[in-house]
């Protein structure tokens, strides 16, 4: 799924994201970890994968720069 950066804190790796209906949703440093990122600057389009959905809540595992 694509959405676009919106926080990003260097310090502790965690931020958030808009999904493109204008959810924002958060990840921690594990997921943002796990996409092997440096840096992330709000704007930026990325890739997401989730894990749960339909009875419960979505968590986000990884965060990737998204390439055209």
């Amino acid at each position: 799924m694509q959405a676009t950066a919106y926080t990003f804190d260097a310090g502790t790796g965690s931020g958030s994201v808009l999904l493109d209906d204008g959810t924002p949703m958060e990840f921690g440093a594990d997921a943002f970890r796990a996409g092997g990122l440096r840096l992330l600057r709000p704007g930026q389009r990325v890739r997401i994968e989730l894990e749960g959905g339909d009875d419960g809540p979505r968590r986000i595992t990884c965060v990737t720069l998204q390439t055209f």
